[in-house]
């Protein structure tokens, strides 16, 4: 007579580390490579990240910036959106992940190797880019974009990663292969091991900008350090390439991993090819989709509102290229720690209080932080006390508590904002997961920062020809505030979205 075994307790230990690390041992090799994926992902979006404001900044002045994400960086992203559209009804999967990756590791590797060391040989000389600005000043960040032109295209692809690799390929292939259930434990700890990379990359750029003790005056320092950096960004990018091949070849195969029926067995209603208009069409004619655009428009405007007048403080405090390299590798690796803290922190928030509560603490945290940082920078003069009882100057003072401001803002948003973000695109339908989230994240995101740009750039140019982020903060700040509550509404009714389309989900399957 055989003995039916006794269900055993599970151990106590066993609850504590599903609570910290809620992978199953038979889930690592789907969910490893996905993680090394996104370090990789990062490290990259990191350097290029520093060294776009080091280049632009250095050279143009941090109120250029918002001219050239209007100009430079939306009509890209938008040219992007376009061919993207039409290549996935051309290119399968796989092939039109390559063909968008390929060539910003290209571009990145060619940069250091040949635009740069010929800078003086491809810019205008310096004296008729003045000129040009003494003769029409309403223009005059035109013109000194120009006279770096090189600088301003590394600046577009580099935030065309963050969008384009960051937000849509990576978290693309993520939603494409990740089950719901899956969901839940892999996406709050991808950007655990993600931001891993912007504390190494972090400490590579701030290695890198901190060689020139070891050359003479004469030598471009900066240079030298270039190389280097885009040395490590091309190692890494194809490591991405490998991953991605590894994963297609070794892990989708198995249906343990991914059941390919689960996505390309749609209903005819689906519609999964659609021409570009009429792709566009079904996506504004989604409230759904709308509302997710609104979230992303809210966190890319009202976060360049702050970044822009953050950096020309920076500029001021760290003129010399080298300097402001440095710093802004250490400000990523300070990032990069406060955000592993932050989802350590935060991980089980969705879990236990639900979508929203995880939605809204980011646009709460930004309000409060950008309040905070804008009221030292339109009162300071008032706040001199404060400066000398710290033994420091105002100029310093700003910078510090702009980047506690960059730091928080930037951990929730890779502990908290991505993580609810992609949630929100799990329950729809193939249609619009591929191109809404190509429309969403791409253009969206882009116009988010853009919409922060064009307001600055009207502020710029209205109020005097010689006005500056510090004479235009009382607007900035009085515009932040009216985004973030506009933010904080989106999520409240993409909330109720959310959960009546994952019980609707959870009925198809149990029905099926």
């Amino acid at each position: 007579m055989s003995v039916q075994a006794m269900p055993q307790k599970e151990p106590q230990f066993s609850k504590v580390r599903a609570a910290i690390w809620p992978i199953q041992g038979s889930e690592m090799k789907k969910f490893l490579p996905m993680g090394m994926m996104m370090f990789f992902v990062l490290f990259i979006y990191t350097i290029v990240r520093d060294i776009k404001d080091v280049q632009v900044v250095g050279a143009s002045g941090a109120e250029a910036i918002n001219f050239l994400k209007f100009w430079g960086v939306t009509p890209s992203s938008i040219l992007f959106v376009i061919l993207y559209a039409k290549l996935s009804n051309i290119l399968s999967k796989e092939n039109l992940f390559y063909v968008c990756i390929l060539p910003f590791i290209i571009f990145f590797g060619l940069f250091a190797l040949l635009i740069y060391p010929n800078k003086e040989l491809l810019h205008p000389t310096a004296e008729s880019v003045k000129a040009l600005q003494q003769s029409v000043p309403s223009l005059r960040f035109i013109f000194a974009l120009w006279g770096s032109w090189s600088y301003s295209i590394f600046y577009v692809m580099a935030e065309l990663w963050g969008s384009v690799v960051v937000s849509l390929l990576f978290w693309q292939f993520a939603n494409e292969i990740t089950r719901t259930g899956e969901a839940k434990r892999f996406y709050p700890l991808f950007p655990l091991l993600g931001n891993i990379a912007l504390i190494l990359s972090g400490q590579t750029v701030t290695y890198f900008s901190s060689i020139g003790g070891n050359y003479a005056p004469e030598v471009d320092v900066w240079g030298i350090s270039l190389n280097y950096m885009m040395g490590t960004v091309v190692v890494a990018g194809l490591s991405i390439v490998a991953i991605y091949w590894w994963m297609n070849r070794y892990v989708l195969t198995d249906p343990f991993y991914y059941d390919e029926a689960e996505t390309s067995k749609k209903p005819k209603k689906d519609k999964p090819k659609l021409s570009i208009v009429e792709s566009f069409k079904y996506l504004i004619s989604s409230p759904y989709l709308g509302l997710v655009a609104v979230l992303v428009l809210g966190y890319g405007m009202s976060i360049n509102l702050v970044e822009v007048t953050w950096k020309s403080q920076l500029k001021l405090q760290y003129p010399v290229l080298n300097d402001y390299g440095a710093f802004m590798g250490n400000f990523s690796t300070f990032t990069g720690i406060a955000t592993i803290i932050l989802i350590l922190l935060c991980k089980g928030i969705v879990r236990r209080f639900g979508w929203f509560t995880g939605a809204v603490l980011t646009p709460i945290i930004l309000l409060i932080t950008g309040a905070l940082f804008f009221t030292f920078v339109i009162f300071r003069d008032s706040l001199d006390w404060l400066t000398i009882a710290m033994g420091t100057t105002p100029v310093f003072m700003a910078v510090m508590i702009g980047a506690t401001q960059n730091i928080l803002s930037k951990g929730t948003k890779y502990s908290l904002f991505d993580p609810t973000k992609e949630m929100s695109y799990i329950p729809l339908d193939q249609e619009l997961k591929v191109k809404g989230k190509a429309a969403v994240d791409v253009i969206g995101g882009r116009l988010g920062k853009s919409g922060g740009a064009i307001v600055q750039q009207f502020l710029l140019v209205a109020v005097s020809t010689t006005a500056t982020q510090i004479t235009i903060a009382p607007y900035t700040c009085s515009i932040m505030i009216l985004v973030i509550l506009a933010w904080i509404f989106a999520a409240g009714a993409l909330s109720k979205l959310y959960n009546k389309k994952v019980a609707e989900k959870e009925r198809e399957l149990k029905a099926a």
